[in-house]
């Protein structure tokens, strides 16, 4: 098949493109698409394996189409259930509402905000009655709803499914009906979800959408596609000084990734540390500024030779107060919630005085802690200080 030339950015970095003579042909009629990206706000943050399919969102709006960025506020009640072992918890309204601000904020560190169609999925979904319900489900069988590996596997290990959950990949695909989408977005492992979309389309009557896919970036840990839940990320608004040590923790073999998925340009020769740093470097300008650049290296420089940056943060504790390890955590500002210093407990990330910390109901006598450093993970430090 030729590609014209002005579509080529459009076809990099991707893994399937159905039907692909169909899309050429949709690009070239002159004609502005609708291109469509959905997004569960299932948590806080966005993370670089997320950019790459953004970018590709970017790509079509820099040719003069559509943008139009679909928020599951209602299929993230149900919870996407693509490569899951198990039912997803239900998020509570407040949750995704938080979790769309901070979802948006985010996206357009990549897209152009004032060429995005942003809309949210219980614009549709919420009115539909029972017999609107009953009609979408006519649309497939299910048999088909458990051809995806997931349900498939979960199903043969005998593992609860419940009906929410089958029904998700038709809710998702129902939203391409409701916004006529031209093409649907996703990572690789959103494909039966897509193709799903193209069907239901046609139920409907609908020119069906034509289905595109990225690659899923392999996150920090070198095994896995990049996950909050799992810990191997790098998110677009962390601190420059965490990105930068994100970024030199990669695996070597990884790196050429990185470089073409994220910043679309090929990887530099040179010994991997100092691609690492310059792709440090790269994300900080990218989601940050030229300034923060020189700061994240000078301070991952002198970690990594076992010294406290001259300007880590002091922590007070009370004259005779009895601090609880957790709670010393989350005072620093190293962890959000409880929940999550426990886990950097739990995980050997925790040293005070540089011996680590592994009993998360540990507490200290505010005298033990005058003048220690407390270190979580390999970047963070806070001098700890009696007040009196």
């Amino acid at each position: 098949m030729t590609v014209a030339p002005e579509h080529q950015s459009i076809y990099q970095n991707t893994v399937d493109v159905i039907p692909r003579e169909e899309l050429e042909g949709r690009l070239s009629s002159g004609r502005t698409l609708r291109v469509k990206l959905g997004i569960d706000p299932t948590a806080p943050d966005i993370h670089l394996g997320f950019v790459v399919v953004l970018k590709k969102l970017r790509a079509f709006q820099d040719l003069g189409h559509t943008a139009v960025l679909t928020i599951g506020d209602y299929t993230a009640r149900v919870g996407d259930p693509s490569g899951k072992s198990k039912t997803r918890p239900v998020l509570s309204p407040e949750q995704i509402e938080s979790n769309t601000r901070t979802y948006l904020e985010q996206a357009y560190l990549v897209l152009d905000k004032d060429r995005t169609e942003v809309r949210h999925n219980s614009e549709w979904l919420a009115p539909l009655a029972l017999a609107d319900l009953i009609q979408l489900t006519r649309a497939t069988t299910v048999a088909r709803i458990l051809e995806r590996d997931d349900f498939s596997k979960r199903f043969a290990a005998g593992d609860a499914i419940t009906l929410t959950e089958l029904l998700y990949p038709l809710m998702q695909a129902y939203d391409s009906v409701a916004l006529d989408a031209d093409v649907e977005l996703g990572g690789t492992d959103q494909l039966y979800n897509l193709l799903m979309g193209r069907h239901v389309m046609e139920y409907y009557g609908k020119t069906p959408q034509c289905v595109m896919t990225t690659p899923l970036l392999v996150g920090t840990d070198g095994a896995v596609k990049m996950s909050k839940s799992i810990g191997n990320y790098i998110g677009v608004t962390e601190a420059p000084r965490e990105m930068f040590g994100k970024a030199m923790s990669i695996p070597d073999h990884l790196m050429a990734d990185y470089f073409a998925l994220v910043l679309d340009r090929p990887m530099p020769a040179g010994v991997p540390m100092e691609q690492k740093r310059e792709l440090g470097r790269s994300l900080i300008r990218t989601f940050h500024d030229e300034e923060a650049v020189a700061d994240a290296e000078r301070t991952f420089d002198a970690v990594a030779r076992r010294e406290v940056p001259d300007d880590a943060p002091e922590v007070g504790v009370g004259a005779d107060e009895e601090v609880w390890i957790v709670e010393l955590i989350t005072r620093a500002g190293f962890a959000k919630t409880n929940g999550e210093a426990r886990r950097f407990v739990r995980g050997g990330a925790v040293r005070i005085g540089g011996e680590v910390v592994d009993d998360e109901k540990l507490t200290f006598a505010s005298a033990d802690l005058d003048g220690s450093v407390l270190q979580v993970g390999k970047r963070r430090y806070a001098r700890l200080t009696v007040t009196r």
